[in-house]
């Protein structure tokens, strides 16, 4: 069974990192530059609009957070639409929807090379800084910083051991 020591490796992490990338430059013409991942230590959400997704899985189970500060998200945005967004608008809202489903799908697909077969539930946007989340589980928060010409993103991962997990 993998620890939650074990979760926090590169080999898990990295493939959230390399969709970020790869989702951002395709969709959005922004390349991030990912920084150094830490242990999250408060249950506060980072940016002013978030996307929440839980995927479940035959090893490991939890949930991934993108978080994004507004300069960064409303460029992005408004390069995926090819229109100017100059606030948290409903679009940019669904975007983040978008964005959190794509990212952690590339992510889902290079973890099912490495034995992690996951199911996805469907992305639950929030709009706010600082609002508290509780996590179902007590393993550790790893937080992925990443900067980009506007502004800054964080994509928070909580994953633990699934039930009956060998």
């Amino acid at each position: 069974m993998p620890t939650e020591t074990a979760l926090l490796k590169a080999d898990f992490i990295n493939p959230f990192v390399s969709s970020s990338l790869n989702v951002l430059q395709t969709m959005a013409r922004v390349t991030p530059k990912v920084g150094k991942a830490y242990l999250k230590e408060s249950r506060s959400t980072w940016g002013v609009v978030s996307g929440v997704i839980g995927m479940a899985g035959n090893k490991v189970t939890g949930n991934v957070i993108l978080s994004f500060d507004q300069p960064c998200i409303l460029e992005i945005v408004s390069n995926m639409l090819m229109e100017q967004f100059e606030t948290i608008s409903a679009d940019v809202v669904d975007a983040v929807g978008e964005l959190t489903n794509m990212i952690t799908g590339g992510a889902k697909t290079q973890l099912g090379e490495l034995g992690y077969v996951f199911e996805m539930a469907t992305p639950m946007m929030i709009t706010g800084q600082n609002i508290e989340l509780s996590q179902l589980s007590k393993a550790p928060v790893v937080v992925l910083p990443f900067d980009t010409s506007a502004g800054r993103f964080v994509i928070e991962a909580s994953f633990a051991p699934a039930k009956g997990a060998e």
